[in-house]
């Protein structure tokens, strides 16, 4: 954790992507990233898979943003596949035991916090999230008692022991709706972790924000000018982005969204063409509920880079078949959040739920190129 500079709106605490000697916790990840398994390999493990989400009173729900067999899986045994909020809600409402979580750390513990009587696993829980990991609680708290003054707003992609700090919790399609919201009551927000996304949020509210300096490694990465440049081969294609990323390419989207919204936006739209600027796990999902649609990459790198379009969590890739199976033979990857915290994280996120189920209509503005009536998340 490094600290650079403060002024009135911002205040630099960035994730260090390299430790003394160079090393990465994503070279780490990516080190961890299952092998590809041949055809009768998969098939088998998919069985015993299968078989065993039966007897152990199981489902599975996984992110948009991991694997295809993963995503397929889930699909095939009565699970889910979607966003992080909608994981966790899916889990707290289906009448099995134990939840197999396929995502990053925070997914898991989320679904711990609304789920607490059932068991929660995961295919590996050293698959993280650099906003998680930039964010670190005893910082974090040590910030937010120096702003007292503040109400704390949380992404989702924070640990439990961070949201046991916030009042609210936000997701990317509810969090302008929620900030409007306080803005209109006169409050002025503390907000953490993603800076392009709290810059995002506060230049279309006019809020009074305080910005914790954080940021998701894969959208960081798209760029603004190589994006202008794919869109001149590509004049006929609609501009999707995540609003975690930099300011450069969200002004030049036609829908920014949330994971759920720019899949929508896919299903739904006439456009022949997408750039789509998220992870490209999306694209799985996307491919399958319009096939006739053009999904092309956002660009990641320039001209000399050896990956033009690149954008892929180290962290979602690490979650794979074997991983799965072992959570279900060995019961290992079990989520559990300390009692105390997970009460605390509850009400911020609950607060977000209740404000959501009375403000239907205000979850997304169409006239900023989100996409209406998607939900939560």
């Amino acid at each position: 954790m490094s600290s650079a500079h403060t002024d009135a709106n911002t205040v630099s605490y960035d994730y260090d992507l390299q430790d003394a000697t160079g090393a990465t916790c994503t070279a780490h990840a990516w080190a961890k990233v299952p092998a590809p398994l041949s055809a009768d390999a998969k098939a088998d493990i998919k069985a015993r898979i299968k078989t065993l989400l039966k007897e152990r009173n199981a489902v599975l729900v996984a992110h948009y943003y991991v694997d295809g067999d993963l995503q397929d899986l889930a699909q095939e045994t009565g699970g889910c596949v979607s966003d992080s909020l909608e994981m966790a809600r899916f889990g707290r409402d289906h009448s099995a035991q134990t939840l197999i979580v396929a995502g990053v750390k925070f997914m898991g513990e989320s679904s711990k916090i609304l789920s607490p009587d059932k068991r929660v696993l995961m295919p590996d829980l050293d698959a993280t999230c650099s906003l998680d990991l930039g964010c670190p609680a005893d910082d974090f708290i040590t910030f937010c008692d120096a702003h007292p003054d503040r109400k704390v707003v949380v992404y989702a992609n924070t640990s439990a022991a961070v949201k046991a700090r916030a009042d609210w919790m936000v997701t990317s399609s509810c969090a302008l709706s929620i900030v409007n919201h306080l803005k209109a009551q006169g409050e002025k927000i503390l907000w953490a972790p993603d800076r392009h996304l709290g810059r995002y949020i506060q230049k279309e509210t006019g809020a009074d924000m305080l910005m914790w300096n954080g940021a998701c490694i894969v959208h960081d990465e798209f760029k603004g000018l190589e994006l202008d440049l794919l869109k001149k081969d590509h004049p006929k294609a609609l501009v999707l982005v995540h609003p975690e990323s930099p300011e450069s390419v969200v002004a030049q989207a036609d829908v920014v969204g949330s994971t759920s919204q720019l899949l929508k936006a896919v299903i739904e739209s006439d456009a022949p063409e997408f750039i789509v600027a998220t992870d490209n796990g999306i694209l799985h999902r996307m491919r399958q509920m319009a096939p006739t649609k053009v999904l092309i990459e956002a660009p990641t790198a320039g001209n000399s880079a050896t990956c033009k379009s690149c954008a892929h969590c180290p962290w979602m890739a690490m979650n794979g078949l074997q991983g799965v199976l072992d959570c279900l033979e060995k019961g290992v990857g079990e989520i559990t959040v300390e009692e105390a915290i997970r009460v605390k994280a509850h009400g911020c996120i609950d607060r977000m739920l209740d404000f959501v189920s009375k403000n239907p209509a205000a979850i997304t503005k169409p006239a900023q190129g989100f996409v209406p009536n998607i939900g939560a998340a």
